[in-house]
C-alpha cells in the first residue's frame, strides 16, 4: 500500500481554519467531518485511487463514523491533531489500523448469511519428518500454511508469532496426491440413450443433438467439466482417506470428451475448490454413450478421430469462412491443452501413439495395466507419458479341473505379473503417473501400491508418479505436486513410513483446511528408557502396538517390574508395584515425545514428584518371531506374444541350408527334386543340388519331403481388434483394417502351423462400399506394424449381393441405402462421380477439405488402389465390370465369385482376378448355383484364379482345399498348388516379393512331411523372411511347457 505525503496536500481550507481558532475544543459538524474524510481521502488514499471511493469505504467500514452525526468531540481531536504537521505519525498509524480489515480480510463474492471468523490463521507444523517433493526429506522440518498455501518449507524455518503451533514429532507430512483419472467426480452422469440393439434397432444415422455441433454424437469437444462441476463430500471423503488432495475431473464418454477440470478435494466452494476449469482434453477409442450408428468398431472410431483432426484444420483456415460448426471451433481451441487418450489394453496404445505421430500429437494414455507386455514399442511410441492404473486382476476362480481348463495361460501371467507393472514402466524410464480412478472400491489403493512397491517399484518413483509428475502432465506443478511456497498446501500427516502396511493417514489438509482421517496413534513409544522417578533409576523396555503396549522395568540388581503403559492425545501413563509385598503404586502422567518423557505423577505414598523418561534404544525384536526381510516375488517371464505359445526371446532370421529335398518352385523350372535351398538374411540365395554348406549355417534334412513356398490367405478376418465391419453406412472407405491389426491373435500361431506365411485381412461385406484391407505377414509375436507387409500397394473392399442390401438383417434395420440391387450400382455410380470431382480439386491449387472417404475412392481412379469384391451372383459381376469400365479402372479381384464360371470369359476380357472358394455352396440364396469345378473352369478360361478361406479354420487346411481342383476337375498338381501360393501373390501385387522360390525372393517357405495336397501332408518347418516361426518338434516342447506354467500358475 502506497501513501501519498506530499506537503502541498497539506494546505486545505479547513486545517486553516482550524489553525486560527487554536481550539482543540471545537465541536465540528457532519459537512465539517465529511471535508475532513475527503482531505483524508485526498491525502491518504492509495496511489492513483478516487477519494470519493475512499470515502465510501470509510462509511462502510470505520467504526468512528457514526459517531460524526453526535458531533463527536473525539473526531474533532482527531481533525485537529491532523491539522498538526507534527502528529503526521499518529494519524499514519490511525489510518492504517482503519485499513486493516479494508485490505488484509477475504472478500469472497459471496456474502455471508451469519457473523463469521474471517481471519485467515497461519499454521505451523514443526519437528516434522517431512517430504518437501517424492525425492527431498527432511527430518525435524517445519511447515508453515497461511492462506490455504504454504507460505515456508524446511528446516530452521522461524515460526510466526501468529501461528497455531502443531507439533509433528513422530509424525510424517507428504504433499498429498493428485490423481489424473478421477472420471465422474463431481459432475452428473451422462444422459443415456435407450439400449441399441445394433442388429435389431433402426439404425440413427445424424446426431440427435440440437445446435450448430459436430454431426456424430461421440464428438464432443465444446463438453467442459468445468460448467457443471460441484463439489462431491462424499467421493471427496473417500479421497482424502487415500491421501489424495485434488482431481482432474472428466466425462468418461465419447470419443472426444471435451475438458477436464482440476478440482481440489476440499469443502470450500467450487469457487475456491475449481484449480484449473480448463485443465486437459480427454479422448478415448470407446464411442461411448450414444444410438447413433456410426461408428461401431474400432476401425471405425479411428477413422473419425483422422478425419476431425483434418476437419479442424480446415476449419482453422478455409472452413470457417463457409460455415459455423461450434464443435470444431471448441475441438481447435482444446488442442492447445494436454492430451489425455484412454486406452483398453497395450494395442490400443500403440494405436493410440501412431495416430499422435500422424498429426504431431504427443498424447498422455491412460493405461489398462497391461502395457509390460508390449513396453519396447511403447517407449519407441514417443508419447508424452503414462498414466498407469493400480487396479490388478483378482485371482482366477478355480474350483474344478474343468475350471482351470476354461481359463487362458494370458489371463494367469497376467494376473502374476500385473502387479510388477509400475515397477518394469519405471525401470523402462518413461514418464508416468499412477491413478486409482478406475478402482472400484477404493480401499484397495494402499494394499494395491504397496503390492507394487512389493514388486519392485521404488518409494521414491511411487511418490513421484502421485505428487510432482502428474502435476508436470497438467502443467500445474506451480500448484500443486510439492510443499514448496506459494503452493496449495495440500498434504497428508501419517505416524510413519506410509509404504508400511501398520502405518495409518491421520489427517489430510486440503487448501489449508484440516480433514481428520483417524484417531492420532500418537508417538510411537516402543523402546528402550532410562526412568527417573523419585530418587530411582529403572530401564524402561515399552512393546506391541499402540493400543496394547506392553512395559517391563528393570532395577539395577536386574530384578524386574511388570508395568502398565497407555497412551491417549499425546498423553503417557505409566504405572508400576515397586513392591509386591504392597499394593501401592507408582501412578505417573505426563506428556510423551519421541525422544523423551517427562510429567509428574504420584509415589505409593501419596506425594506428588516429577519424573523422566529417556529413550536409549530400539525395542529388542521377539523372540521366536524374526523379522522377514522383505523380498521381491519372483515371477514369470513377459512372452511375445503375451500368449500360449509366445517366446521369451523375438527370433531373427538365421543362414539355413535344406538339403535334398522335393522343391515346388511355382516357377517355369516346376517341381525339383531332391533339391537344395540356402536362405540367408531372409532371402532365398541359391537354388541347386549340392550346395556347399556355410559355416554358419543351420542344415535341414529334407530328404523325402517337399519344400514349398508359403500359402498366401487372399480373404482372412483373423487378427482385427473389435470389429471387421463398419456397416453402419453405404460407404466406409475411410476406415483402415491397417490400424487394427490385433498381434496375439492365437489363429497366426495355428496358420503358421498349416503353413500360411501371409493372410489378406479384410473388411467384411456389410455395405457396398467397405474398408480399406491390409495385407500382413505371420509374424508370429512382432508387434501389429511390423506384421504388416512392407510396400504393399493398398486394397479396398466392395461388396455385392444380400448382405449389402440388407436381405437378411432384422426388419428394424432394413433402412440403410440401398435396398435393392439396383440401388446397389447407383451407390457405385454416385460415389465414384463425387471421388473424380474431389480428384479435380486435389490436383487444383485451391485449398479443399480432405475427405478421407473420397480420397481412398480417388486412389482407386488413379489406379493407386485396388478393388476386391465380395461377389456371388453373375448379374451383379457384369455390373460392378460395367461400372468400372465407365470411370477408367479395372476390379482388381472378385472374391468368392461362385458364379464367375457363368462369365469367366467376360472377366478375362476385363481383366479382373478371382478368388473363390473350392466347394462351398448353397448356405444362402444367391449361393445354389455354385459348383466346385469353378476354380478350374476360370483357370482354364484364362482367368487368374486363387483359393481363399475367409475362414479361421479352413486357413489350416488351404494346401487341401488347393487339392480339390485336382480330385474335381483334374487340374495339373502344379497349377493347383499355385491357387494358393503364387497366384495370391499376384492376386495381391507382390508376386515380386513371395509366393515361389526363386533366388532373391522373401523365404517365406513350408517344409512339408508329404505331399503337400494330400491330406495326411503336416507342416515341419514354416520360414517368414527366412526365420522359423513354426516348427513342430519345438511345438510339442511348448505344449508341455504350456501345460507346466499354467499348473504352476494354478
Amino acid at each position: 500500500m502506497t501513501f501519498s505525503t506530499s506537503p502541498a496536500r497539506w494546505t486545505s481550507p479547513l486545517f486553516a481554519s482550524s489553525r486560527k481558532t487554536g481550539s482543540a475544543k471545537r465541536k465540528l459538524s457532519l459537512p465539517a467531518c465529511l471535508s475532513a474524510a475527503r482531505f483524508f481521502a485526498e491525502t491518504f488514499s492509495p496511489a492513483g485511487a478516487a477519494p470519493e471511493a475512499f470515502i465510501q469505504t470509510m462509511r462502510r467500514s470505520t467504526p468512528l463514523w457514526p459517531l460524526c452525526n453526535k458531533r463527536c468531540p473525539t473526531f474533532a481531536a482527531l481533525n485537529l491533531l491532523c491539522a498538526m504537521r507534527s502528529c503526521l505519525f499518529y494519524l499514519s498509524s490511525l489510518l492504517s489500523l482503519l485499513a486493516l480489515p479494508l485490505f488484509t480480510a477475504a472478500q469472497p463474492t459471496f456474502p455471508k448469511a451469519a457473523p463469521s471468523d474471517q481471519r485467515e490463521r497461519a499454521y505451523a507444523f514443526v519437528n516434522a519428518t517431512l517430504y518437501r517433493d517424492y525425492q527431498t526429506r527432511l527430518d525435524s522440518a517445519t511447515l508453515v500454511v497461511r492462506k490455504g498455501k504454504v507460505e515456508a518449507c524446511g528446516k530452521g524455518v522461524a515460526v510466526p508469532k501468529d501461528a497455531v503451533v502443531l507439533d509433528c514429532a513422530g509424525k510424517t507430512i507428504y504433499p498429498a496426491f493428485l490423481d489424473l483419472h478421477g472420471a465422474g467426480y463431481g459432475l452428473p452422469a451422462a444422459a443415456r440413450s435407450e439400449a441399441r440393439n445394433p442388429f435389431n434397432t433402426p439404425l440413427q444415422p445424424y446426431s440427435n443433438k440440437k445446435g450448430a455441433y459436430a454431426w456424430n454424437e461421440s464428438l464432443k469437444p465444446e463438453f467442459n467439466a468445468a460448467d457443471v462441476f460441484t463439489n462431491d463430500e462424499k467421493a471427496a471423503t473417500e479421497w482424502r482417506r487415500l491421501g489424495f488432495g485434488a482431481l482432474l475431473t472428466h466425462q468418461a464418454d465419447g470419443i472426444s470428451r471435451g475438458t477436464g477440470a482440476l478440482v481440489a478435494l476440499g469443502e470450500e466452494r467450487e469457487h475456491r475448490t475449481l484449480l484449473t476449469p480448463r485443465a486437459a482434453h480427454h479422448l478415448s477409442l470407446r464411442r461411448g454413450n450414444t444410438a447413433q450408428a456410426y461408428p461401431v468398431s474400432l476401425m471405425g472410431v479411428i477413422a473419425l478421430l483422422r478425419q476431425t483432426y483434418l476437419d479442424g484444420e480446415w476449419y482453422r483456415t478455409v472452413g470457417a469462412a463457409q460455415e459455423r460448426n461450434l464443435s470444431l471451433e471448441a475441438w481447435n481451441r482444446v488442442q492447445e491443452l494436454p492430451q489425455i487418450f484412454e486406452a483398453g489394453d497395450k494395442l490400443e496404445i500403440l494405436r493410440i501413439a501412431r495416430l499422435g505421430q500422424e498429426f504431431n500429437r504427443r498424447y498422455l494414455v491412460k493405461t489398462a495395466g497391461d502395457e509390460y507386455q508390449r513396453l519396447q514399442e511403447i517407449k519407441a511410441a514417443g508419447l508424452a507419458g503414462l498414466i498407469v492404473s493400480l487396479k490388478f486382476p483378482d485371482a482366477p476362480e478355480v474350483r474344478t479341473p474343468f475350471d482351470a481348463e476354461d481359463i487362458s495361460l494370458t489371463t494367469l501371467l497376467h494376473w502374476e505379473l500385473a502387479p510388477a507393472n509400475p515397477a518394469r514402466v519405471a525401470a523402462a524410464g518413461i514418464p508416468f503417473a499412477l491413478t486409482a480412478g478406475d478402482l472400484t472400491d477404493k480401499k484397495l489403493f494402499w494394499p494395491n501400491l504397496r503390492k507394487a512397491v512389493e514388486y519392485g517399484l521404488s518409494e521414491t518413483d511411487a511418490l513421484k508418479a502421485l505428487t510432482w509428475q502428474p502435476a508436470r502432465f497438467l502443467e500445474a506443478q506451480e500448484q500443486l505436486g510439492s510443499l514448496d511456497p506459494g503452493k496449495w498446501a495440500n498434504f497428508f500427516i501419517t505416524n510413519g513410513n506410509i509404504f508400511k502396511s501398520e502405518t495409518k493417514i491421520t489427517e489430510t489438509w486440503v487448501q489449508g483446511q484440516r480433514f481428520e482421517i483417524a484417531p492420532d496413534p500418537g508417538v510411537d513409544l516402543t523402546g528402550t528408557y532410562r526412568l527417573s522417578v523419585d530418587t530411582t533409576t529403572y530401564n524402561l523396555t515399552v512393546k506391541g502396538k499402540p493400543e496394547s503396549l506392553e512395559a517391563q522395568l528393570m532395577r539395577a540388581d536386574s530384578s524386574t517390574i511388570k508395568a502398565t503403559v497407555a497412551y491417549s492425545n499425546g498423553l503417557v501413563t505409566l504405572s508400576f508395584q515397586p513392591d509386591t509385598a504392597r499394593k501401592a503404586f507408582f501412578a505417573l502422567t505426563g506428556e510423551a515425545r519421541a525422544e523423551r518423557w517427562s510429567g509428574r505423577g504420584t509415589t505409593p505414598e501419596g506425594a506428588w514428584i516429577a519424573w523422566s523418561a529417556e529413550r536409549t534404544g530400539n525395542a529388542p525384536p521377539d523372540r521366536g518371531r524374526p523379522e522377514k526381510a522383505p523380498t521381491k516375488p519372483e515371477l514369470g517371464d513377459v512372452i511375445y506374444p503375451f500368449a500360449a505359445f509366445g517366446r521369451k526371446e523375438r527370433p531373427s532370421a538365421q543362414t539355413y541350408l535344406i538339403r535334398n529335398a522335393t522343391v515346388w518352385t511355382n516357377e517355369r523350372e516346376g517341381i525339383l527334386r531332391n533339391t537344395d535351398v540356402l536362405i540367408s538374411g531372409g532371402k532365398i540365395r541359391r537354388i541347386g543340388r549340392n550346395l556347399p554348406i556355410q559355416d554358419d549355417a543351420v542344415v535341414v534334412d529334407g530328404t523325402g519331403k517337399h519344400l514349398t513356398a508359403g500359402i498366401i490367405d487372399e480373404h482372412s478376418h483373423i487378427a482385427i481388434s473389435r470389429g471387421v465391419n463398419e456397416g453402419t453406412q453405404e460407404s466406409s472407405a475411410e476406415v483402415r483394417i491397417g490400424d487394427v491389426v490385433d498381434c496375439d491373435d492365437v489363429e497366426i500361431y495355428r496358420q503358421l502351423a498349416g503353413g500360411v506365411t501371409s493372410s489378406h485381412l479384410l473388411h467384411g461385406s456389410a455395405n457396398p462400399i467397405g474398408g480399406q484391407t491390409q495385407l500382413i505377414k505371420m509374424r508370429w509375436g512382432a508387434a501389429p506394424e511390423d506384421m504388416k507387409f512392407p510396400g504393399w500397394p493398398g486394397q479396398i473392399k466392395f461388396a455385392l449381393g444380400e448382405n449389402v442390401k440388407q436381405s437378411n438383417w432384422s426388419e428394424n434395420q432394413r433402412t440403410r441405402y440401398p435396398q435393392t440391387r439396383m440401388g446397389v450400382e447407383q451407390v457405385y455410380v454416385d460415389y465414384f462421380s463425387r471421388a473424380q470431382e474431389y480428384l479435380q480439386q486435389m490436383l487444383s491449387s485451391q485449398p479443399y477439405r480432405r475427405d478421407l472417404e473420397l480420397e481412398a475412392l480417388a486412389e482407386i481412379l488413379q489406379g493407386k488402389r485396388f478393388i476386391t469384391c465380395h461377389s456371388y451372383v453373375q448379374s451383379e459381376i457384369l455390373m460392378l465390370m460395367r461400372v468400372a469400365e465407365r470411370f477408367g479402372f479395372r476390379v482388381n479381384t472378385f472374391t468368392h465369385i461362385l458364379e464367375g464360371y457363368k462369365v469367366a470369359d467376360r472377366m478375362r476380357q476385363h481383366g479382373v482376378a478371382a478368388s473363390t472358394f473350392s466347394d462351398w455352396w448353397a448356405y444362402k440364396f444367391e449361393v445354389y448355383q455354385a459348383i466346385p469345378y469353378n476354380a478350374a473352369i476360370m483357370h482354364r478360361q484364362g482367368v487368374l484364379v486363387g483359393i481363399n478361406s475367409d475362414d479361421a479354420e479352413m486357413a489350416r487346411r488351404l494346401n487341401q482345399e488347393a487339392a480339390k481342383s485336382v480330385m474335381y476337375a483334374g487340374m495339373d498338381e502344379h497349377e493347383a498348388w499355385k491357387l494358393v501360393t503364387i497366384n495370391p501373390a499376384k492376386l495381391l501385387r507382390v508376386a515380386d516379393r513371395t509366393g515361389s522360390i526363386r533366388a532373391g525372393k522373401d523365404a517365406d517357405l513350408v517344409l512339408w512331411d508329404e505331399n503337400p495336397l494330400s491330406i495326411y501332408a503336416k507342416a515341419d518347418k514354416t520360414w517368414v523372411d527366412g526365420i522359423v516361426f513354426f516348427d513342430r518338434e519345438e511345438d510339442a516342447r511348448r505344449q508341455r511347457e504350456v501345460q507346466q506354467e499354467r499348473a504352476r500358475l494354478i
